[in-house]
């Protein structure tokens, strides 16, 4: 008997939780509608935090007149030592770095 009330009320719970979570769903897209929220702007939101040409120069410590064999020697030698004694954070500006300069190169 308590077996049975307690599976009763697992079922009725659940239920109550997925309509709840539905719900909150639909309540979140009507939201974002009205707010003007759209896949066009979380794009172009994204892409605005891209890292600049400039930015990467600094980062990687050097110039636009070097070569690309330069810029990828001091990207592995700052990449390796992040690695090894360095922070992730500032091993990923080193990595986002190098990918703004090759997509500036192209």
């Amino acid at each position: 008997m308590a077996g049975r009330l307690l599976a009763n009320l697992i079922v009725a719970g659940g239920g109550i939780l997925i309509r709840a979570a539905a719900q909150a769903y639909k309540q979140a897209i009507v939201n974002a509608q009205r707010s003007g929220v759209t896949a066009e702007s979380v794009k172009a939101a994204t892409k605005a935090r891209q890292m600049t040409l400039e930015e990467a120069e600094k980062i990687l410590g050097i110039d636009s007149k070097m070569s690309y064999d330069e810029v990828l020697k001091k990207y592995n030698h700052l990449f390796e030592r992040n690695e090894k004694e360095g922070t992730f954070y500032i091993q990923s500006k080193v990595y986002r770095a190098r990918l703004a300069i090759e997509r500036g190169c192209t």
